[in-house]
């Protein structure tokens, strides 16, 4: 059960009440009604904006309807007080037994538990990653990798259609430039004196990979030809290459993308004509001259006519061009195709995540999926702000295998991945993330990634002593969903029952904003909660989980361990990260 989803459905019962006795508007849309916990936890458990929401369209002040509510709802068997607070909001406080309830919930369905059929199967395309094939991944897109993954994940849980896509930027300037390094490590490994890479071309040692391999296929096939000959047939070659360094860093990281996407073959293909043409039959092409950016006009610019996309009918800050003066496409123009193939092959619901340096397309590319879908697609764009690598407070910068960043592999080798996708998920996407390669693997409370999985590990050894110490009591979920819960109440333990009733609202809720950040913010609020009733059973003997002379407390205590083992490793599941049943 989702207990919020209970209450709420209560509430609107108790609603459909007061509307049968003539004392509210028949017919209001009760979609923005909600419940939450209140902001003050002595406040009550729950709290309802019913009344605030539902009083100006009933003609009504939200006091009195607030008022005529709370006599319906303070009726209900669960309901120990319901009470108005402020202008109208809603206090509810629920007996003990319905949370204690909750745990034969959680037991019964196992990590499903906070499954949600919210999505309604509800198709949604997750674009993450996406880096120019140019070499291996680095720690910035390590955060965008696992920010993408976690949040699919959650939107799976959520019950969406959900489908896990990397798109290949492989059609412009910097794939060339790939090719001509790839071209110097060629000449290289056919022994070929190169001296000091040439500044424009990637310096990386992984290139020499990639260069012995050619030679080893080609032998010397490309040595004295023109670069006309082998421009082409080098750089699918290190495209590919460097497109199974990838997939193996994102394997390393856990991750497995179910679509990979090609710029290059979308454009081969006709696809961004295809767009523009769409666009065109819509009246959103024409020919024009654009203004001078803001502020000092270039020395080279120049007003020329253009053809432009009409982005400002879309909420756009200015139209934009969709061809270059040679009248090749510009990049905006194959973004635009992709959206509008993601949409054609049955996406309206996208959601791409992008790198901090591309903030300022998110405008005309939200105007350019509403118009090119008429209306009928919706683009989310997630920015992952910075990384900052540290080692013990001090800047970690190079790399000598990527030539001028730190890999996401080597940092995988480093601290694990588990340790890397949960750290990448401790701060909201939009905000700087500190990564300290030592503070990530420290055993303390501000390493959240040691506070919940020792919350783990502690009450599975909780469960390992019950074994040996109690071994004629039933661990099994099925038993423990049977526990006389009803001896759960110390107010340390309803608290840990009632934080643990609120991973499906939760989800539900970290999935409809798109922020699987959340998750990481509840599992470290659950585990201080086990954390604090752990210590609490150090210095009262009465709370301690195993009571060797009441049977009944002790079995109640275990089904509680137990249901938070399973609400962690639910969380946990969501990020890709396995929970520990010892720390080392």
């Amino acid at each position: 059960m989702n207990p919020h989803k209970y209450v709420r459905d209560e509430i609107l019962k108790a609603l459909d009440g007061l509307v049968a006795e003539g004392r509210l508007t028949a017919g209001l849309d009760t979609t923005r009604v909600n419940v939450e916990p209140p902001r003050e936890a002595q406040h009550g458990d729950l709290a309802t904006n019913a009344a605030m929401v539902l009083a100006k369209p009933a003609g009504l002040k939200p006091i009195d309807l607030a008022k005529a509510l709370v006599t319906k709802i303070a009726a209900h068997p669960q309901v120990t007080e319901a009470s108005v607070a402020g202008p109208g909001f809603i206090n509810l406080r629920l007996k003990d037994e319905f949370w204690q309830a909750r745990l034969a919930d959680i037991l019964e369905v196992g990590t499903d538990y906070g499954s949600s059929t919210m999505g309604a199967g509800a198709p949604v395309n997750v674009e993450y990653v996406s880096a120019n094939p140019t070499g291996p991944l680095h720690i910035a897109h390590a955060r965008g990798a696992v920010i993408g993954d976690a949040l699919a994940s959650l939107l799976a849980k959520a019950g969406h259609k959900v489908t896990r896509e990397y798109y290949i930027n492989d059609a412009g300037a910097q794939v060339d430039v790939l090719a001509r390094s790839t071209y110097l490590r060629y000449r290289e490994a056919l022994g070929d004196e190169i001296g000091i890479i040439p500044e424009g071309l990637y310096p990386g040692d992984y290139l020499k990979d990639a260069g012995a391999a050619l030679a080893k296929r080609d032998g010397r096939k490309w040595f004295d030809k023109p670069e006309s000959e082998w421009l082409a047939p080098i750089r699918a070659f290190a495209i590919d290459a460097m497109m199974a360094l990838v997939r193996e860093d994102l394997k390393a990281l856990g991750i497995e993308q179910e679509v990979f996407s090609s710029e290059r073959r979308l454009v081969e293909l006709g696809a961004v004509q295809k767009a523009f043409d769409t666009l065109k039959s819509r009246d959103l092409i024409y020919v024009g001259v654009l203004e001078p950016p803001k502020g000092k006009t270039p020395d080279d610019w120049e007003p020329r006519p253009q053809t432009l996309f009409r982005a400002t009918q879309f909420g756009d800050d200015v139209d934009r061009p969709l061809q270059k003066s040679d009248g090749s496409w510009t990049y905006f123009a194959n973004d635009i195709a992709y959206h509008y193939d993601k949409f054609m092959r049955g996406f309206p619901t996208m959601i791409d995540i992008w790198g901090a340096d591309h903030g300022g397309y998110i405008k005309r590319m939200q105007a350019a999926v509403t118009a090119i879908t008429g209306g009928k697609g919706a683009l989310d764009v997630k920015i992952c702000q910075l990384v900052k690598l540290m080692r013990g407070g001090q800047p970690v910068k190079m790399s000598k295998r990527a030539g001028t960043f730190v890999t996401l592999r080597e940092v995988v080798d480093e601290v694990g991945r588990d340790v890397v996708r949960f750290i990448m998920l401790t701060r909201k996407n939009d905000m700087p993330l500190d990564f300290d390669l030592e503070k990530v693997l420290e055993q303390s409370r501000d390493n959240p990634v040691f506070y919940v999985q020792y919350a783990h590990a502690r009450a599975s050894s909780v469960l390992r002593h019950a074994a040996e110490e109690m071994g004629d009591i039933d661990l099994s979920p099925a038993a423990l969903a049977q526990a006389p819960a009803a001896r759960l109440t110390d107010s340390a333990e309803l608290g840990l029952i009632k934080l643990m009733a609120s991973w499906p609202r939760l989800v539900e809720s970290a999935a409809e904003a798109h922020e699987p950040h959340r998750v990481a913010f509840y599992l470290y609020d659950l585990a201080a909660a086990f954390h604090g009733l752990w210590n609490k059973g150090k210095d009262e003997a009465s709370l301690r989980f195993l009571i060797a002379g009441d049977r009944d407390v002790t079995v109640a205590r275990l089904a509680m361990v137990k249901a938070l083992t399973v609400v962690i490793a639910s969380g946990l599941g969501i990020f890709g990260v396995k929970p520990v049943e010892e720390m080392r």
